[in-house]
């Protein structure tokens, strides 16, 4: 199965109920690469890199949480990063 690397914006109750360390956790969890930070207008950026599975899974995970709201993503396929390892939670 192919990689993909997608760069999301998430919008809803994002910021404040641990939604970057459930990314991370599902992430590495999953073998998924990337990163993901808070926004200053309270939504979420991430990049994430791995199957369309793997990261339909990470999504999945996300929406699970009972704390955490997505509304609504914005998403768009980047250039792949082969030298990538690892998922990171970035600051502002």
């Amino acid at each position: 199965m192919g990689k993909v690397r997608m760069h999301m914006i998430f919008t809803g109750r994002v910021q404040g109920v641990g939604f970057r360390y459930r990314a991370s956790y599902a992430a590495k969890g999953l073998g998924v690469t990337g990163w993901v930070k808070n926004q200053q207008d309270g939504t979420v950026e991430m990049e994430a890199q791995g199957s369309e599975a793997q990261i339909q899974k990470m999504l999945k995970m996300l929406q699970a949480d009972s704390f955490i709201a997505i509304h609504k993503i914005e998403s768009e396929e980047l250039p792949l990063k082969e030298q990538e390892q690892g998922f990171r939670v970035k600051g502002y």
